[in-house]
């Protein structure tokens, strides 16, 4: 459902229209619109985001997902509340923000997900593991990486759970500035998007 702020079907709300915290990351927008692709999401998805920052991906798939579940997992009382204003500003009501540690909240975190977004995070393999017991047949976990030590950890783990159809996508982004005069484009740093999916 469209906001005030965003009143667009599509996803891709540029990044200036979101409240930050200095220091608190925000995925880029054009990272997003690949993440969000990876998700695959229905209008009643039931997405876990772990790690939800700045609240981006919460917010464009609450937006997508009128009659969907979004679980903002964040340990942060701070930017808990960044995710909570951030929701407020786009009129996003389906959005349930989690103030907690992965993986030991996971327990708690109302209805098994059929999608799960990980952005991160200090143990992300246990994390992986620790998600794909509660994620429903046929679910599908989208993970991020900055370095090659967490791409390590999340192609080994996918491959330890038996996850299908796993993709990897590195992103290539490059946007126009303006610097002094003149225009140039600058790279947006690369991120891996990895996938999988858990069959039964």
């Amino acid at each position: 459902m469209p906001s005030q702020l965003w009143p667009y079907l599509t996803p891709g709300i540029p990044d200036e229209l979101f409240e930050r915290l200095p220091g608190i990351p925000l995925s880029k927008r054009d990272i997003r619109l690949l993440l969000i692709a990876q998700l695959r999401i229905q209008p009643d998805t039931v997405l876990w985001d772990i790690g939800a920052g700045t609240g981006t991906i919460p917010v464009e798939v609450g937006l997508l997902c009128p009659y969907g579940q979004i679980v903002a997992v964040e340990r942060d009382v701070e930017v808990a509340n960044l995710i909570r204003r951030n929701c407020d500003r786009f009129e996003v009501k389906n959005v349930e923000v989690v103030e907690g540690s992965a993986p030991e909240c996971l327990s708690s975190l109302p209805k098994p997900p059929h999608r799960v977004c990980i952005e991160g995070g200090r143990s992300i393999k246990t994390i992986l593991q620790e998600v794909w017991r509660y994620l429903l047949p046929q679910g599908r976990v989208v993970a991020t990486a900055s370095n090659l030590e967490s791409l390590y950890a999340i192609s080994q783990s996918f491959a330890e759970l038996h996850a299908r159809n796993v993709e990897v996508v590195q992103s290539a982004v490059n946007r126009l500035e303006t610097r002094g005069f003149s225009q140039t484009f600058a790279a947006v740093d690369p991120i891996f998007i990895l996938s999988g999916e858990k069959l039964d």
